[in-house]
């Protein structure tokens, strides 16, 4: 498994932190996810045969949000 720790800004709520976290998991080779929406942070793990750092990055961005590799 892989670590990849973000930033995410543009997260107004505890439900938004919620919501990336939701949707991120749901995709496949993802092992776990962690958001805080006060530390505007989030850690995925993942199983980089499956999924790469440059999809997850782009998925949170579909919801919306600006996200980096931290």
């Amino acid at each position: 498994m892989t670590k990849l720790d973000l930033t995410i800004e543009g997260m107004h709520c505890e439900s938004c932190a919620a919501g990336v976290e939701m949707f991120v998991s749901q995709m496949e080779g993802i092992a776990s996810v962690q958001v805080g929406y006060e530390t505007k942070k989030g850690v995925v793990e993942f199983d980089p045969q499956k999924i790469n750092a440059e999809q997850i990055v782009k998925a949170v961005e579909e919801l919306g949000y600006k996200a980096s590799s931290a």
